[in-house]
């Protein structure tokens, strides 16, 4: 494990460049005293590692330092595979494989593929966070994708929520995957949007150079996007009832939980925060018998009604 350790440290500083210890930790998922032994191992095994002291310091390897790419674990294999599946690897439980694999690749390319995976790697976004899991194949895909990668406009025929489908053209930015949906960033008439690749019902790639600022920050925009769009719901907050094991599940599922106390039977209950009581009831459907809405009362009659509903439906 130390030596698997020690070679990503040497590929994460030849990819990088100078990194400080605390940031290095952070990539590694070790703590700063452990960052600081791997380094004075790596000088004692003849790696050119070296410290700059200041306010800009932190350790690098010296100019012109090379090494042989050592090959994929069947983990990283694994991950990498991952990726293009529906699945993320956080969700697998790949994330350190992942980060691990992605910088031997890294390293291992030539210098004008390393930047342009380096480029495509800013225009994709994976988020685990959101309110409902769909995985279905979102037509539009390639077509969208080719144009975020390429600098292309698009010419798309949307359909906002409520609204009949209007023909747009926009600028994109990047493509985000926020629990299984892809949503396109662009720019329309200079203002930034998101657009949902379901909701596009014909998408056409125009010949036109895109226009992208040269300091586009995609998670940022992400998530001040989502943060705009869950201040305009009308939000309700509400008493669940959730069991330890779920709790992560809730804070996923809510817009925030607010506060939490353990009752010491392995279940908790937590104050959180919801767009409505639609998307109360629909997180009570997710979590199933693993959470109980305690109230407010009337949005517990909501959900108890709708569940009725449905069961004498299936009867």
């Amino acid at each position: 494990m130390r030596a698997d350790r020690l070679l990503s440290l040497v590929l994460l500083l030849r990819h990088r460049g100078r990194m400080t210890a605390p940031a290095i930790a952070r990539e590694l998922e070790v703590s700063v005293r452990t960052v600081l032994r791997d380094v004075e191992a790596l000088s004692a095994a003849g790696i050119p590692v070296y410290a700059e002291r200041g306010r800009d310091g932190g350790f690098a390897l010296l100019p012109g330092f090379t090494t042989d790419l050592t090959g994929l674990t069947v983990d990283e294999a694994t991950a990498l595979l991952a990726a293009s599946a529906s699945a993320t690897p956080d969700s697998l439980g790949m994330a350190s494989a992942f980060a691990s694999a992605m910088r031997k690749v890294t390293v291992a390319l030539p210098e004008a593929q390393r930047t342009a995976a380096a480029r495509v790697g800013e225009r994709i976004v994976v988020s685990s966070s959101g309110w409902v899991v769909d995985h279905r194949r979102d037509e539009h895909l390639g077509v969208v994708q080719q144009a975020v990668f390429t600098d292309r406009r698009l010419r798309i025929r949307y359909r906002s929520r409520g609204a009949e489908a209007r023909w747009r053209t926009v600028d994109p930015l990047g493509l985000v995957s926020a629990a299984g949906r892809w949503y396109l960033v662009a720019l329309h008439r200079g203002a930034e949007r998101t657009y949902r690749l379901s909701r596009m019902e014909r998408v056409q790639p125009l010949d036109t150079a895109a226009h992208r600022p040269p300091d586009v920050d995609l998670a940022r925009i992400w998530q001040r996007r989502r943060t705009e769009f869950r201040a305009g719901l009308g939000t309700v907050t509400a008493a669940v009832r959730i069991r330890d094991r779920r709790r992560e599940d809730l804070a996923a599922i809510a817009i925030r939980v607010v506060a939490q106390r353990p009752t010491g039977d392995g279940w908790w209950e937590a104050e959180a925060e919801f767009g409505g009581a639609t998307h109360a009831g629909a997180a009570m459907w997710q979590l199933g018998d693993d959470a109980e809405l305690l109230g407010p009362p009337e949005l517990r009659e909501q959900v108890r009604s709708s569940a009725e509903r449905l069961a004498e439906r299936h009867r």
